[in-house]
């Protein structure tokens, strides 16, 4: 934060910066101080976080690590996972919507099949409630069959991390996409919190004083104890212990009304990510910046899009109100091109910021519902001023010029 704050101060100094020019020295600070902030928080802070976890692995491995860190373990679980789905929401426009939705613009669809997110989110839990097991839990009083299901739980969730990391990062970084590195932050924190638990349980194990009689007397409990005794061995047999458990997982979530194999359609049943075989409809692509535009892009049942149209050389959702908001402008344009000129300027100045903010289909219904009086309006001018009213709407964004007679 403070490399940031002095970096704004430096450029604020600069004779056309940005600091001084418009701002006083305190204001200026205070500024460069928040933006900093918030800067390091998304940005530095994921890479510090993540090399400090490789360094708590490295120490654990050489048994240096003398506390556990289940509290900074939960920063990068629980923070690294908002910073991602805001990451991927935000920047790559990942909606929520399956692979056979039309989307606009730069959207894109959900990485994770709807109808197999539920498995996900289950193996997900798992993960995490092996982990919480090993760690809160004292070894003293975790039967070894246990801890080895619950390292088998956690391999589940790095797995899962993994395939979705693959599913997400596309591995090119040119350009725009060089911030997707951030995406490989997560699944390197959640290796290092699980590969470091399992470890430490590792070194922690030790042979405690117990009444073994029963144990020893018994040729098969005598070789499952020796077997299961061995610490060493815990990380292998929780990979054998893995395939097992997810077979109870699926097993379990079959009773609920998920596909068998709902693991791999997770993945497979998508559109625009790496391991996904649909192809999707192609993106529609209006203007973000008009308002009838937006509007257009509400719910089919209220807005009544009617066919698509082409505007700036791109495929558009046109319905009677846009084209009547257009031929109004075509209108004034004709005959009044000096007000034309004041409106436009008025509306490209009020308008815009307003249209920014629509970001769903119910924001675009209301903004429809609220232009309605407008409609009519433009409507009566439309047809005062031309003689072949709805040839002039009719024609409106067809791709080319129409001239009427």
């Amino acid at each position: 934060m403070i490399l940031f704050v002095m970096y704004q101060f430096a450029e604020s100094l600069r004779p056309y910066g940005y600091g001084l020019g418009r701002l006083s020295l305190p204001e200026s600070l205070q500024t460069s101080i928040v933006w900093s902030f918030f800067a390091s928080l998304i940005f530095v802070y994921p890479i510090v976080l993540t090399g400090y976890h490789i360094l708590l692995l490295y120490l654990e491995a050489k048994k240096k690590l003398l506390k556990p860190f289940i509290r900074f373990d939960q920063v990068a679980i629980w923070y690294g996972l908002v910073l991602e789905f805001f990451y991927l929401t935000e920047v790559k426009y990942v909606t929520g919507s399956d692979w056979s939705v039309q989307l606009k613009n730069l959207e894109k669809h959900t990485p994770i099949f709807s109808e197999a997110a539920p498995t996900i989110i289950f193996i997900f839990i798992i993960g995490i409630a092996g982990y919480f097991y090993l760690r809160v839990r004292p070894l003293k009083k975790i039967p070894p069959l246990m801890a080895i299901i619950s390292m088998s739980a956690m391999y589940l969730w790095v797995i899962e991390v993994l395939v979705f990391t693959v599913q997400v990062f596309k591995g090119d970084l040119s350009g725009d996409n060089l911030l997707d590195v951030y995406l490989l932050v997560y699944p390197v924190c959640i290796i290092c919190i699980v590969a470091r638990t399992v470890i430490s349980k590792v070194h922690e194990w030790q042979e405690y004083e117990m009444e073994r009689t029963k144990i020893q007397s018994n040729p098969l409990l005598n070789f499952a104890d020796k077997i299961l005794s061995n610490s060493k061995l815990w990380p292998i047999y929780a990979i054998v212990f893995m395939f097992p458990l997810l077979g109870i997982i699926i097993g379990i979530l079959l009773l609920f009304g998920q596909a068998p194999d709902s693991v791999i359609k997770a993945w497979t049943e998508t559109a625009d990510w790496t391991l996904s075989l649909k192809e999707a409809p192609q993106n529609i692509e209006y203007d973000e910046h008009y308002l009838c535009t937006v509007a257009a892009g509400g719910h089919r049942k209220l807005v009544k899009p009617v066919r698509k149209g082409i505007r700036h050389g791109h495929e558009v959702i046109v319905n009677r109100q846009l084209c009547i908001a257009n031929a109004f402008e075509q209108i004034l344009e004709e005959k009044i091109p000096r007000f034309h000129k004041l409106v436009r300027g008025v509306y490209d100045r009020y308008g815009f910021p307003v249209a920014r903010l629509i970001k769903s289909k119910w924001i675009a219904d209301i903004i429809y519902i609220l232009m309605k009086p407008l409609e009519w309006i433009f409507l009566a001018v439309i047809y005062m001023s031309d003689v072949h009213p709805e040839n002039r709407i009719a024609t409106q964004y067809m791709g080319k010029i129409i001239k009427l007679p």
